[in-house]
C-alpha cells in the first residue's frame, strides 16, 4: 500500500475549536486529489463511576442532530494544559465531579475520514460532587445509570452518541475485561 504525499495545504476556515483544511495530495495513480477535513487538537471523554456502581452521564441538546443526547462528560482539548488536566476540567465543567482516581483506558478517532481528532478516554473513580460550570451555550442534565441500564439505553437507541459508544466499549474491554 502507498502512503499519500501531501503537495499543498490550505486553511479554509479557522475558529477556536477546529481548523477546516483542504490538502492537495498525490494519489497512488499519480493524479492529484483534494482532501477536505477538520483538524482539531483532540478531545477527552471521562467515564465516571460512583462508589455505588452507578455511572454519571450528561444529557444535552445536539444542534446538528436536532435532538437530546446522553453522553459521558467530555470535550475538546485546550492545549494550555495536559490531556489528563483537560479530562479533569471537562468532568468538573459538565458533571460537577472531582476525580480522586483518573486512569487513561484508551483512545480512538471518532470519524477518520473527516477529522484527524484523537479522543482520549479516561475512567474516573473516588468522585466528589461540586457545582458544574458549563461553557456559555452549554446546558446539561446530570444523570446516573447502572451498567445494565446503560446497555439497555444503547439497545433501545436512546443512547446513540458515537463517542460515548466507543468509550463504553473501551471501558468494557479495559476495565471489565469483557
Amino acid at each position: 500500500m502507498t502512503k499519500f504525499d501531501t503537495i499543498k495545504q490550505e486553511i479554509i476556515h479557522k475558529n477556536p475549536y477546529w481548523i477546516y483544511r483542504k490538502d492537495e495530495y498525490l494519489m497512488p495513480n499519480d493524479e492529484v486529489g483534494n482532501y477536505f477535513f477538520v483538524e482539531t487538537p483532540g478531545s477527552v471523554f471521562v467515564i465516571p463511576r460512583l462508589n455505588d456502581g452507578k455511572f454519571i452521564l450528561v444529557k444535552q441538546f445536539r444542534y446538528l442532530n436536532g435532538k437530546f443526547s446522553i453522553e459521558f462528560p467530555g470535550g475538546g482539548i485546550k492545549s494550555a494544559v495536559s490531556i489528563e488536566e483537560n479530562a479533569k476540567n471537562e468532568l468538573k465543567e459538565e458533571a460537577g465531579l472531582i476525580a480522586g482516581s483518573l486512569k487513561k483506558i484508551g483512545e480512538f478517532n471518532p470519524l477518520n475520514g473527516v477529522t484527524n481528532e484523537i479522543c482520549h478516554v479516561f475512567f474516573a473513580e473516588e468522585l466528589s460532587f461540586e457545582d458544574n460550570n458549563p461553557d456559555a451555550g452549554e446546558e446539561f442534565s446530570i444523570l446516573s445509570f447502572n451498567e445494565i441500564e446503560i446497555d439497555s439505553l444503547i439497545r433501545s437507541g436512546e443512547l446513540w452518541d458515537g463517542m460515548t459508544l466507543a468509550a463504553w466499549s473501551l471501558y468494557k474491554l479495559c476495565i471489565k475485561g469483557v
